[in-house]
């Protein structure tokens, strides 16, 4: 009796949840297409109001009545449709006839009724301010010279939703002359779309009491019971032993068909199971690769641009284009320590997965190298070797390498076996820089590799890539060249480096067309603005809202000033509290309810051992967070002082603090070792 109920029980409460699912979806599925329905029909009926009266108003008269000021009788009357039709259809807010230009339109009427206040109706000549929306929405329909093309919806203005229609006046010429905007109020939608939403609810209730009574009935005497027979007689088996003799149900119907079933499929259920659990395995096998291939791309490759938002002294962009899911195609950049930065550019042979992981060994190994302070000769040299070992799948990777000395600009480099670099000088043409070209990483062991310097000025750009480039197909089966290459670099020459690129790659699918990508597609464009700043480089500051939404900005520019420092994770979480601390208070309480900036200063005072010096200074009230008493924390939470116990933390995690109130401004500024 207990399995019995226990089973109706779960069994209906299954149905229950479905029944309840099913519910939910139906009245969310029901509630979107009404509410869209209901907006679709006001915004059909008040496009219809805006373009009924451009219909009705003289384009060639528009210039005339801004030219003089003056109106009259034909005026006159086209106020009178207007008054009437915001009179007389119900939820229109505002009504009115514009001239529209590049950032502003002119009002020439507007419509009012009785109950409006006059001192709101704009005049004939006024003129309104482009914002966003207009941008975004008016601007372009004008150019088109057509009505609303999408719903535009308006801020709330205490009378609920908005939605803003215009149609064009049009002159003889067929020029728009002015426009009818109206912004229509959604007054009586939430309340019908809700006495809709509880009438589809109570429906649904009922309906699912009543199937739930019915299906108890039904249950107990379809289900229940002949289900209690056959798992009688199939708890009779001994565990883990075939079936000895057949199960036998009385009553002709599917129980007793699944009984003989069961029967006839007992024999093949080992045999189903080892099929299932071989192709299971393959295909999970098969789609972690792809997965893990596809994330490993994503994630090893740098790109977020710029990537070193504090170094002024060098611009950096890179792009790569896969031809399957996956590529062999890699690029990376990072800095070895302060006055270092490495410039990597690879491709691997092959593509897709298989290229992918061969391109994440190669990029860790090359980058852990480096790291370690060897010299591109020598990280190539290592890494050849490294791939060697095992390599039974014959892969290969060309690779150019370089590491930029900032504080001199020279750029020491090694090429084995990638396309030419090209390099401009300043105010000169982008040319290919033809340098010594070693063997490619894993093709052969023990191979020697030479490096090369270029002394890059201000002003000058490099420009790597890998083959994919100058072998970029047409229909045609017409490569596109070193020389198209070098003409599309120059022509785009005074653009930016993510311009550049990008102008790159248009030219590339411009002239491949219809054609597929054959190869990946990898670019990486390096700039250097000055040179001499590397070490030491004095604070730095930026100018902040004093707002929690930029925290995150704030703690993300400080570790960004700590790349290529050795300093620990529990130093930099240390750094992130007091930061956080510091920062909260005062755009929580600096300002009180006004807005403010915070102007924030970073430097890495080159000591021993190397210091981090940040200051805070904002103009709010004057306070000095050093005065306040101490938290006691040895008290009860109950007993102690509220406050006192975030700068508390700062003092303990902190190495030194400073408070000074200058020029009206509160200046607090914290060092801490770095070591």
């Amino acid at each position: 009796m207990n399995k019995k109920t226990g089973l109706r029980r779960k069994i209906i409460s299954i149905i229950c949840i479905l029944v309840a699912i099913m519910s939910a979806v139906l009245i969310v599925i029901s509630y979107k297409a009404f509410s869209n329905a209901y907006i679709n029909f006001y915004y059909e009926k008040a496009l219809g109001v805006v373009k009924m009266l451009a219909n009705e108003v003289d384009g060639d008269r528009i210039d005339q009545y801004l030219k003089t000021g003056e109106t009259d009788e034909a005026y006159m009357e086209l106020q009178k449709h207007f008054n009437n039709a915001k009179e007389n259809v119900a939820g229109l807010n505002y009504l009115y006839l514009m001239k529209p230009y590049e950032d502003h339109f002119v009002y020439i009427l507007e419509a009012y009724t009785k109950e409006d206040n006059m001192d709101n109706i704009a005049e004939l000549g006024e003129v309104f301010t482009y914002g966003r929306t207009e941008y975004e929405y008016l601007v372009p329909d004008v150019k088109a010279k057509s009505a609303s093309t999408q719903i535009v919806y308006g801020e709330d203005n205490g009378l609920g939703r908005s939605i803003s229609v215009w149609a064009p006046v049009m002159d003889q010429n067929g020029e728009v002359a002015a426009v009818v905007e109206a912004d229509y109020v959604l007054m009586d939608i939430r309340e019908t779309i809700n006495r809709y939403v509880m009438n589809v609810f109570l429906f649904l209730l009922l309906a699912q009491v009543i199937i739930t009574i019915i299906m108890v009935n039904v249950i107990d005497r379809k289900v229940v019971n002949p289900i209690l027979t056959l798992t009688k007689y199939v708890n009779s088996y001994k565990k883990g032993n075939i079936v000895q003799e057949p199960i036998q149900i009385q009553e002709e119907n599917e129980i007793k068909w699944l009984a003989d079933s069961f029967n006839d499929m007992i024999d093949k259920i080992k045999a189903y199971v080892e099929d299932i659990e071989r192709v299971t395995a393959e295909k999970e096998r098969i789609g972690a690769e792809l997965n893990i291939a596809t994330q490993i791309q994503a994630d090893m490759l740098p790109c977020i641009f710029p990537p070193f938002p504090g170094r002024t002294e060098i611009d950096l962009y890179a792009s790569m284009t896969p031809a399957k899911e996956v590529g062999g195609d890699f690029y990376d950049f990072f800095l070895i320590n302060k006055d270092h930065l490495a410039l990597v550019i690879a491709d691997v042979s092959g593509k897709g997965v298989p290229a992918a992981l061969f391109m994440v060994i190669a990029k860790t190994l090359i980058k852990n190298r480096l790291m370690l302070g060897a010299s591109p000769k020598e990280t190539l040299e290592a890494v050849n070797n490294q791939l060697c070992e095992n390599n039974e799948a014959e892969m290969f990777v060309t690779v150019w390498l370089g590491v930029y000395e900032i504080s001199t600009g020279i750029l020491t480099a090694a090429n084995a076996g990638h396309e030419y670099p090209v390099l401009k000088r300043s105010g000169e043409a982008f040319e290919l820089f033809k340098d010594k070209h070693g063997f490619v990483l894993a093709g052969m062991e023990n191979m020697k590799y030479k490096e090369y310097t270029i002394e890059l000025r201000e002003g000058d750009t490099l420009f790597v890539y890998t083959d994919g480039v100058p072998e970029a197909t047409n229909h045609n089966k017409e490569l596109f060249g070193a020389d198209r290459m070098l003409e599309t670099l120059n022509q785009y020459d005074e653009e930016n480096l993510e311009n550049l690129l990008h102008h790159m790659k248009q030219e590339l699918d411009s002239f491949s067309a219809e054609a597929p990508q054959f190869d990946d597609i990898t670019m990486l464009a390096f700039h250097v603005n000055e040179i001499g700043r590397g070490g030491n480089q004095g604070m730095k500051e930026w100018k902040i809202e004093a707002s929690l939404d930029k925290l995150d900005e704030v703690q993300e520019l400080i570790r960004t000033e700590l790349e290529g420092y050795r300093v620990s994770q529990r130093t930099l979480g240390q750094i992130d509290i007091c930061v956080e601390e510091i920062f909260v208070n005062i755009a929580n309480y600096a300002y009180g309810s006004k807005q403010g900036e915070v102007v924030i200063g970073c430097e890495v005072e080159q000591s021993d051992p190397a210091s981090l010096r940040i200051s805070f200074s904002d103009g709010g009230t004057p306070f000095n967070p050093l005065a306040k008493e101490e938290a006691d924390i040895t008290l009860s939470a109950e007993e102690r002082k509220i406050g006192g116990l975030g700068i508390f933390m700062v003092r303990k995690m902190m190495d030194n603090l400073e408070y000074s109130y200058e020029d009206g401004k509160n200046i607090l500024t914290m060092w801490k070792a770095l070591s």
